[in-house]
């Protein structure tokens, strides 16, 4: 078991360390890996990022670029502000209002924070993780990568919806953040 929070979770939850062949052009990147799984037991909502980006990566926190919007729709999705609060306090507020957080690449190369230069990924096993909640009602994949590689890994299976949003990222910059909003909010109905 591995603690998150304070709380157990099973090894099954976590991703394994992935063996990938590096090819020509690539072999110079080091290997990123997605952070543990930020969940318990009553989880309702799942929310699935791509893989952490350079900030993320050198602070260890999901979502750390302080442009990223993630905490802002979520503060707007639970009810309750968690921009201003410490990173340990955000996560808490998640968990005590039924959501989730993981990623669907466990680990990959990558030149930068943009997910198009994700590279040799392998994926996490988000099967693994969905079957250790049993009160899922919702995986949300926050942007277009984590939609592809997460929708091919949970096809069939039975239990909860999946719900595409617009990424939270800086980097996709195309909508607006009251744009993004109106679609995060749909996860309300999930809590």
């Amino acid at each position: 078991m591995a603690a998150v929070l304070g709380k157990s979770v099973p090894k099954a939850s976590l991703a394994p360390q992935p063996r990938i062949a590096h090819s020509a052009g690539v072999t110079s990147l080091p290997l990123q890996h997605c952070f543990p799984p930020v969940t318990r037991a009553d989880t309702r909502l799942l929310v699935l990022g791509s893989l952490p980006g350079a900030v993320s990566l050198a602070q260890q926190r999901y979502y750390a670029h302080p442009q990223n919007q993630f905490w802002r729709l979520m503060s707007r999705v639970i009810g309750r502000e968690m921009v201003t609060l410490d990173y340990e306090a955000r996560l808490q507020a998640l968990l005590e209002a039924g959501v989730g957080l993981w990623d669907t690449v466990a680990a990959a190369t990558r030149k930068g924070s943009l997910d198009a230069d994700i590279r040799l990924h392998a994926a996490s096993d988000l099967a693994a993780l969905v079957d250790t909640l049993p009160e899922l009602r919702a995986v949300a994949f926050n942007g277009g990568t984590s939609a592809r590689i997460g929708r091919a890994q949970l096809a069939g299976m039975d239990g909860f919806d999946l719900v595409d949003l617009p990424s939270s990222s800086p980097a996709y910059a195309t909508l607006s953040l009251e744009r993004k909003l109106d679609a995060w909010l749909r996860l309300r109905a999930y809590l």
